[in-house]
Formats: structure tokens, sequence, C-alpha cells
């Protein structure tokens, strides 16, 4: 029996919404084996970040190698990275281990406006690993930092989405939920072709962590073999379904609920 397995490069959130604890319990539910690599542990709650704490070079060094020399991912996603010298590692032994199906959520920002990755660190982000990327995942203000340009239309979504490609990642998904109106629409481009997922914007506070689950289905999808198309399209429908039945924790931006998908899934409520 093969078993999938993706591995999540990423930050740690004590409250359970976001960073590696998110990704483990979005690859739990996808059916699919998850290990981590912690690059900082972060102080929050629903409320906001009261700290940030980077795990040192060696420990990070350490754990991806000890993950390298033991285990096969399937996919891997990178989700706070948060210096130029974790995303020089991380590329580093990217490229020492063969990996495959990379996927990068480039956070930046914490919802409350605490900043998550350096700002000099950017510019390594683009020429360091992104080219490696089989797809890069921003919301709209990621995007922008990462494309040098105003989002304000889909027309423009589309042309940051054709810049990341240009950068090097095989797709492009510019995540439309910073957008107003409606409905949400998340652009995917694959260096031809656009393609468009819509759903109706649900109107709640508790959004935290939907960038790390969302980025992390689709790894959990791309690690059992789904195509990047078929696999946003999960993504799309696990997120839409952590929005929507809402747990309803925390006196701020709460986390979304991680069991709703497969609970849909069995048709239970």
């Amino acid at each position: 029996m093969r078993i999938a397995q993706a591995l999540t490069i990423a930050g740690s959130d004590n409250g359970g919404g976001a960073g590696i604890q998110a990704d483990l319990k979005t690859f739990q539910e996808l059916d699919v084996y998850g290990m981590t690599v912690i690059t900082a542990i972060a102080a929050q709650n629903t409320t906001g970040v009261q700290g940030v704490f980077p795990i040192s070079y060696e420990g990070i060094a350490q754990q991806l190698d000890s993950t390298g020399d033991d285990f096969k991912p399937n996919a891997v996603k990178t989700g706070m990275l948060y210096s130029t010298e974790i995303i020089q590692l991380v590329a580093e032994k990217w490229r020492h281990y063969e990996w495959s199906n990379l996927v990068i959520d480039p956070v930046m920002v914490a919802k409350g406006g605490a900043p998550l990755l350096q700002q000099q660190a950017i510019q390594t982000l683009i020429t360091e690993l992104i080219p490696h990327a089989q797809i890069t995942t921003p919301n709209i203000p990621e995007a922008e930092l990462l494309t040098g340009m105003s989002i304000r239309s889909l027309s423009e979504r589309e042309e940051a989405a054709r810049r990341l490609v240009q950068m090097g990642s095989t797709y492009a998904l510019i995540k439309g939920g910073h957008d107003t109106g409606g409905m949400i629409v998340d652009v995917l481009y694959d260096g031809q072709s656009f393609h468009y997922l819509e759903n109706i914007r649900i109107v709640t506070p508790h959004t935290h962590g939907t960038g790390c689950t969302y980025s992390a289905a689709i790894t959990a999808e791309l690690a059992k073999g789904s195509s990047v198309l078929a696999a946003v399209t999960t993504a799309r429908a696990f997120i839409q379904a952590a929005i929507e039945d809402e747990l309803g924790i925390g006196a701020g931006h709460g986390p979304t609920n991680h069991f709703a998908y497969q609970r849909r899934q069995r048709g239970e409520k």
C-alpha cells in the first residue's frame, strides 16, 4: 500500500489555526502522512501575534537532513520562512534531496499586521525558491509585494500570475479573498491558460489560517498524484467548507474548521 507523504516547512502557531498545525490537520483530513520542519515559533492567538522566535539555522538544517535522509515526501510545502538565510537553506536542501511538487505559500504578514517575512528576504524568495515551485499561491497583498505591481482588477491579477510564472513557478494561483464583492475569484495560470475558481464570499471573522490550509490541501492532493488543476479544485472546496462551517473559536480572527470538508463528504452535518 502506497502512503502519500507531504512535508511542510513552516512556522508553528500555538493556537492551532495556521502554520504547521493547520498543515498537519489538513494533510490528515486528506489521507496524507504529514511531516514538519519548524522554522520559527510564533506566540499568537486569534487577537494577534505576540512574538516570533526563529529556530536556529543549525536546527532547521538538521530537521531538513533528518527528513531527507529517511523519508521521501511526494510533495513539499513552504510557509513562513522568515529570513534570507532560511530561504537559501531550504533551496539548497531542495536541490540536494531532489524533492518534487514544491508548493510555495509566501507567508509575509499575519492577519493582524505582524511581519512574518523580513523585507530583504522577499528578493531571495523570488530568485532562490520560486524557480523550483510547482505552484506559488499568494493572496493579493503578497502578490503585490512579489511582483511590485498594484492589483485592483481581475486583469491585474492575471498579469501578476504571468509575472510569477515568468519568475520560474510552473503554476501561479492568485487568491481573491482580499478583493471586495460577493464572490471570491481565484486565478490559476499554467503559463498558457487561465482557470477561474469562484465561490460565494462568507462574511466571518473566523478566517485565521485560510492561506496555510488552502496551500496544504493543494500539497496533499499533489502528494496523492493529482494534477495541479484537480489539486487546486479540491483545495478550494476544502477551504470553502472550512470557512462556511465555522467553529467560532477565540475573540478575534478565529481558525477555520478543518473537519468540515470530510464531514460533508460523508454526508454529516
